[in-house]
């Protein structure tokens, strides 16, 4: 069995909410079915402050395809980086978070059973807040900030992850070519062109020094 990936979601002191990406440690995503390196390089960084988990995805780009316009729309047809997060670690449910080249929302509380899920696309995370800009060379820089109190819709409480909480997680991106090709990348990849296989999702574990 492959070894579960991990990264180190570190916390953060963030200054009037602005986070010194620099400071933060990257990972780069692959090819979800191989494994190996993408056509374009998609880099993200993931951090923690007192409210909320803080994700940048840093991506090449060539070519854009991004039409959709409303949340929620089904963006994730075009191009797109997305976050799935599984606070519990038993894959039976989790959310998605996804962000189009536009600024465009998708969020959704997923019930995963095997091979089937129910997408509730009716669930939106209030705080969820995105931006997205654009950089030399075709570059651009997705921006995510999801508040943990959007996090706890079973409790109805806040609970601020500790030293040592592990969550289950992957990080994915999809990208439409010049010929019309989709490609599909992942952080942790999944062996197939499926996104929402929970056992394969890698853990992030926050760190507090």
């Amino acid at each position: 069995m492959t070894e579960r990936m991990r990264y180190e979601c570190r916390y953060v002191d963030a200054l009037n909410g602005i986070v010194k990406w620099e400071e933060i440690i990257g990972n780069d995503l692959r090819e979800v079915v191989t494994g190996e390196k993408p056509r374009l390089k998609t880099r993200f960084r993931a951090c923690g402050t007192a409210d909320a988990l803080h994700i940048r995805f840093e991506c090449e780009d060539d070519h854009v395809v991004a039409t959709m316009e409303r949340r929620d729309d089904p963006i994730y047809l075009e191009d797109v980086v997305e976050v799935f997060l599984d606070k519990t670690g038993t894959g039976e449910v989790y959310y998605e978070f996804e962000v189009s080249p536009r600024n465009v929302v998708f969020d959704a509380l997923i019930h995963y059973n095997g091979g089937d899920k129910e997408v509730d696309v009716a669930w939106d995370a209030k705080g969820f807040h995105t931006e997205v800009l654009d950089g030399a060379g075709g570059w651009k820089t997705y921006d995510l900030w999801i508040p943990f109190a959007d996090l706890d819709w079973e409790q109805g409480e806040i609970r601020t992850p500790h030293h040592g909480t592990e969550w289950r997680w992957n990080l994915y991106r999809i990208d439409d070519d010049f010929e019309g090709n989709r490609h599909y990348w992942a952080w942790s990849p999944t062996g197939k062109v499926d996104f929402h296989m929970p056992h394969r999702f890698g853990t992030l574990v926050f760190v507090k020094e």
